[in-house]
């Protein structure tokens, strides 16, 4: 399936598709079993994590910049960056009134508010504690234990990426949901050509989830690009963690590429509304030559891949929002 060079040059990826239309694609729903998908996401669930939580992407809490600022499970987190690029975290209200940091200013790597003017240089100060952060060169995670609940971790669990050379982008959206339906929609992997049709086609589940060490659900996939013409590709989506799952280009065009959806709680636990960020990182690879021009535009085709994921991301929020309302009122079939 992988496109390779040989006597004849470079194969190309494109193919020409000759399949059904989209109502006369076989149905899915027999194989997509609510209680498979029910026991992987129970898996997922089991995994830890820390107690790290995905904030955003790496790129944009820059040294010099204003500090940025998310709520993770009801607890306001603010984020900066000393002039050499180190990143500090910790909570988004001034330990003098309460104003939001965020609001502030970073200076010479102290965080200054703008109410009273109070420097914070990222160590403790009367009663405010610094966040552990880590920085994985596409995304930024902060631990938070009173949020999380479960034993901390030095490092948060980061799924393995493409070597160096690839390009990434980061898409952020947000639902009324919780974690657990974003996972889940992501563990239905049987939805994609019935409800992505302007991006996936023939579709077909090759393999799933037998036990806890063989948990992947396997898929041959076409990505469609315009019309008829379609990349044929087949991918593995696992969760390594509760909030997480990764799909991963196994063969054909891109292999070894991943889109990592994590699932960031905005709300505390008890929210009667629920909210839910998707913070997803698409980390694009290729081994043709040409993909070097990729990397060099990859400025120009960040945007691209941010819509293109944000497009998506609009579908399958409607899925986990609907999945949410019916779980939490007790009519979620399965």
């Amino acid at each position: 399936m992988t496109a390779r060079k040989d006597g004849a040059g470079w194969t190309s990826p494109l193919r020409l598709r000759r399949g059904p239309k989209w109502e006369a694609q076989p149905p899915t729903w027999r194989a997509a079993r609510p209680a498979l998908i029910a026991d992987a996401l129970k898996r997922a669930g089991a995994r830890p994590s820390g107690n790290w939580f995905v904030v955003g992407a790496s790129r944009d809490v820059t040294a010099g910049g204003r500090p940025r600022g998310r709520t993770v499970g009801g607890l306001e987190v603010v984020l900066w960056r000393t002039p050499a690029g180190e990143l500090r975290a910790g909570p988004g209200a001034c330990p003098h009134l309460g104003a939001p940091l965020c609001d502030g200013r970073a200076v010479g790597g102290t965080l200054v508010c703008h109410w009273h003017g109070l420097a914070l240089d990222g160590g403790p100060f009367a009663g405010w504690e610094p966040f552990p952060v880590h920085d994985d060169g596409v995304l930024v995670w902060v631990r938070l234990d009173e949020v999380g609940n479960e034993e901390p971790l030095e490092r948060p669990v980061v799924p393995a990426r493409p070597a160096a050379g690839a390009v990434d982008a980061v898409c952020t959206a947000v639902g009324r949901c919780e974690p657990q339906d974003v996972v889940a929609n992501r563990l239905d992997p049987w939805h994609g050509s019935w409800f992505h049709p302007y991006s996936f086609v023939d579709l077909r589940v090759v393999g799933v989830p037998r036990h806890e060490q063989d948990d992947a659900f396997a898929v041959e996939v076409s990505f469609r690009v315009a019309g008829r013409l379609v990349v044929p590709v087949r991918a593995e989506f696992t969760a390594p963690g509760p909030r997480t799952v990764v799909m991963r280009i196994t063969e054909g065009e891109g292999a070894t590429s991943v889109v990592e959806t994590h699932a960031t709680p905005l709300t505390a636990s008890a929210a009667a509304e629920p909210r839910t960020a998707v913070i997803e990182a698409v980390v694009a690879a290729s081994d043709r030559r040409g993909f070097a021009l990729a990397r060099a535009a990859a400025p120009l085709l960040r945007p691209l891949m941010r819509r293109a994921a944000g497009r998506l991301w609009r579908d399958d929020l409607a899925y986990a929002e609907r999945r949410w309302t019916l779980r939490s009122t007790g009519r979620l079939p399965g």
